[in-house]
């Protein structure tokens, strides 16, 4: 007999402590890899509970373990923990209470419901054959804590590495509340960043024959960019550059010593995100030896694309339909442009990373603030059936051998 009852109605118990936690989360954001306070709020909200609690060394990590009472498999769950750097705007909710900092992507909730799977899972211990694995991620924005917490062992920290790994998602816009939404094979997009510094000779802008001009051959790498993406990659394969700095000069009349841009490219299977780097850098090269310039390139491969296996999104599919219902789970029709560090899990372990709609009640969910957004904000009610999700996910995981 299915635990799904007992669960959707013991997640709904804990609602109350769960909303605590991510309001005073939400009031002390952190950053990055260093999060003591979040850690802190983290362990506090574990105590007491049957886990094996480790911390990381290179970052402020949390991993527990809960051991089921019968031998079977491991399960890893994943809540990424840390904010951006983003001015809240709005206070129809808890607001951060330091300035330049928000949790304006919802891993505040993330956390809160990992914490609440934890104490979930933990009271049908005798009922688990198998483990299952907390892991409670900073530096998830841009710094990569997911392939650290790796490094430092978090796959293997039940023994045998999990069978299956899941990961929830909040979203401020997009999807109604309460919808759970997946698909097989590319989910997010990777994301590596491209940074181009052009050198050649300052002069007077009346006389640009006695100088080497960087900035209209950095104009022209722009450029030379943006038809490199539509003429060398599959358009069903799609590829994503976009250019969103780009400096050069001092005054009107002023040949500049050297331009610089800076760029974000976002691709969605392996085979584009190998061959963009190579792709890009020969381009700026080229048009910098067309010119008799000089040029650095710098390009860095920061998160994989995020991959679903295609056994486990279909799990996660069947899951919510029978403890939800059909109404609650839409298949996505393609991938998201972001990029997520759970990528790198994905590369090593069988997973499924899940969005699920957290637009409050007075918004449009088509026109409201998205995530990262300074007007961000996210509907509380979805905590208890995020933290009911992860559960069940783990309990039907484990139970399936």
């Amino acid at each position: 007999m299915s635990d799904a009852p007992s669960l959707r109605d013991d997640a709904a118990g804990l609602r109350d402590d769960l909303v605590r936690l991510r309001r005073s989360l939400h009031r002390e954001p952190e950053l990055g890899l260093d999060l003591p306070r979040t850690r802190e709020k983290v362990l506090a909200a574990l105590d007491g509970l049957p886990l094996e609690v480790s911390t990381g060394e290179r970052l402020t990590s949390v991993t527990a373990v809960l051991r089921g009472a019968r031998p079977g498999p491991t399960v890893l769950l994943r809540g990424d923990m840390d904010a951006l750097s983003v001015t809240e705007r709005g206070g129809a909710g808890p607001v951060s209470r330091i300035p330049g900092r928000m949790h304006a992507c919802g891993h505040d909730l993330h956390t809160a419901m990992l914490a609440g799977a934890a104490r979930l899972l933990a009271a049908r211990r005798e009922r688990l054959a198998g483990n299952v694995v907390f892991m409670f991620q900073p530096g998830e924005e841009g710094h990569g804590g997911a392939r650290i917490m790796i490094e430092e062992g978090v796959l293997d920290a039940a023994g045998p590495r999990p069978v299956a790994a899941y990961a929830l998602h909040v979203l401020s816009s997009g999807p109604p509340t309460g919808l759970f939404t997946t698909r097989s094979g590319p989910v997010m997009a990777a994301a590596d960043r491209l940074r181009v510094t052009v050198r050649g000779a300052g002069g007077h802008g009346s006389s640009p024959h006695l100088a080497r001009d960087p900035l209209p051959a950095a104009c022209e790498m722009v450029t030379a960019l943006q038809t490199m993406v539509t003429r060398s990659f599959d358009p069903f394969d799609p590829v994503v550059l976009t250019v969103g700095t780009f400096h050069a000069g001092t005054g009107d009349n002023v040949i500049p010593d050297e331009a610089r841009f800076t760029g974000t490219v976002r691709s969605f299977s392996g085979e584009a995100h190998r061959a963009l780097r190579d792709r890009s850098v020969r381009t700026v090269r080229g048009i910098a030896a067309a010119h008799g310039l000089d040029v650095e390139v710098e390009y860095f491969q920061d998160y994989p694309v995020t991959v679903n296996d295609d056994a486990e999104a279909a799990f996660v599919g069947d899951t919510v339909r029978e403890v939800y219902g059909e109404e609650r789970f839409r298949a996505a029709p393609r991938p998201l442009p972001a990029s997520e560090d759970f990528s790198y899990v994905c590369d090593e372990i069988p997973s499924a990373f899940v969005a699920l709609g957290a637009c409050p009640a007075d918004r449009d969910p088509a026109r409201a603030p998205f995530n990262h957004a300074p007007d961000a904000a996210f509907d509380e009610g979805v905590l208890p059936d995020g933290a009911a999700l992860y559960a069940e996910l783990a309990t039907r995981r484990l139970a399936a051998g």
